[in-house]
């Protein structure tokens, strides 16, 4: 006789861009959970392939690069035939004076961090995004400083404008999306210490990836545009 105390099978999530940091740490939690991961990662090594060595039957990798329109065209070639639950982009990069305005940022600069945060995580929205199965979510990296009403200070401008950029773009691909069975999420998940938040921020990795991810999995089956932060709070756009 079936045990119907049993818990429902777990689900399966591709991760773009789960190298390091932020991303790394969604795939560790989703698999601490049970869900199988196929996570990206530019290069060929680090914690992901780790990861998957404690957890073979549970990790898969490809390796892409969100600036590579090719790469992202190919890898999604070879995903043709697999279904997600959630599939999530996590690609950002700060310029590095944080503190230069549009009058002072160099121009290749300014480049790479729109074409990192917005262009790269956009075409991989668009290749991946239908992969999701009816009922699943595709979410993005956003930011707290992605929100134009919140704007208060007026620094990190360059950093704001690629994320709200972004929050625009997503805004577009929700409306598209408006008559599928999917969630379309942007993900504010505060202020972290990794690489790129730096030491003084106050949450650390562990501390606010559970939370990210139970958010994430609480959008499945509620389709729709949202922008949340980890405590599944609305963000004013």
């Amino acid at each position: 006789m079936a045990n119907l105390t049993s818990e429902p099978p777990p689900g399966q999530a591709l991760l773009i861009g789960a190298s390091r940091g932020l991303g790394y740490a969604m795939a560790a939690e989703f698999v601490s959970r049970g869900w199988g991961v196929l996570g990206t990662v530019r290069t060929a090594s680090g914690p992901l392939e780790r990861l998957k060595a404690d957890h073979p039957c549970a990790v898969d990798i490809e390796t892409l690069d969100l600036t590579d329109h090719d790469q992202i065209r190919a890898v999604r070639g070879r995903l043709a035939g697999r279904r997600f639950d959630i599939v999530f982009i996590n690609g950002g990069v700060a310029n590095r004076s944080p503190s230069d305005t549009f009058a002072e940022v160099a121009d290749e600069e300014f480049a790479h961090v729109m074409t990192t945060n917005v262009l790269g995580v956009m075409r991989a929205v668009e290749a991946f995004g239908d992969l999701v199965r009816p009922g699943g979510v595709v979410g993005v990296m956003s930011s707290g400083q992605g929100s134009i009403a919140n704007n208060t200070n007026g620094t990190n401008d360059i950093y704001r404008a690629s994320k709200a950029a972004l929050n625009q773009a997503m805004s577009s691909y929700g409306a598209r999306q408006r008559n599928r069975d999917c969630a379309v999420v942007l993900m504010a998940p505060g202020w972290i210490r990794t690489d790129m938040g730096g030491a003084n921020a106050p949450l650390g990795v562990e501390d606010a990836m559970p939370q990210v991810v139970d958010v994430l999995i609480e959008q499945m089956d509620h389709a729709g545009l949202r922008f949340v932060d980890r405590h599944g709070q609305s963000v004013p756009w």
